[in-house]
């Protein structure tokens, strides 16, 4: 789903577009502003976007730098990170294993053969 976002932190509007462009995944988080306004015909019109302002905002980019790799987690305050290096925006924490989540699959560690492995989460999830 489209969203408006409208970002007032001077160091990630750098981030946004530099790295962001038309169609990028990114998971926002900040405060909800509606703005009442009137068309050309005189009609009351609400608009609603999404304000990343100050220390009150998240940005994720979920696509990673550049389009290339996996994404990372998010930075509070208004900062942004992505996957593998970004100039700084990165952390200690960002990595390259899609936001430090062990997805398995490798021999060591994990789940052994019998002891429960994701296949039977999928009848538990209700979407």
């Amino acid at each position: 789903e489209w969203h408006t976002v409208a970002i007032f932190t001077e160091g990630l509007v750098g981030v946004v577009e530099r790295y962001l462009k038309k169609g990028s995944k990114v998971f926002v988080e900040g405060k909800l502003q509606t703005r009442k306004w009137q068309d050309q015909n005189g009609q009351d019109r609400y608009s609603t976007e999404i304000v990343i302002q100050g220390l009150g905002g998240t940005l994720t980019m979920l696509d990673g730098a550049a389009g290339g790799g996996a994404g990372g987690g998010g930075m509070g305050g208004g900062g942004a990170r992505s996957g593998g290096s970004s100039g700084g925006y990165g952390g200690a924490s960002g990595g390259s294993s899609g936001g430090g989540w062990d997805q398995g699959g490798g021999s060591s560690g994990g789940a052994g053969a019998g002891g429960g492995g994701y296949d039977d989460l999928d009848d538990d999830i209700p979407f």
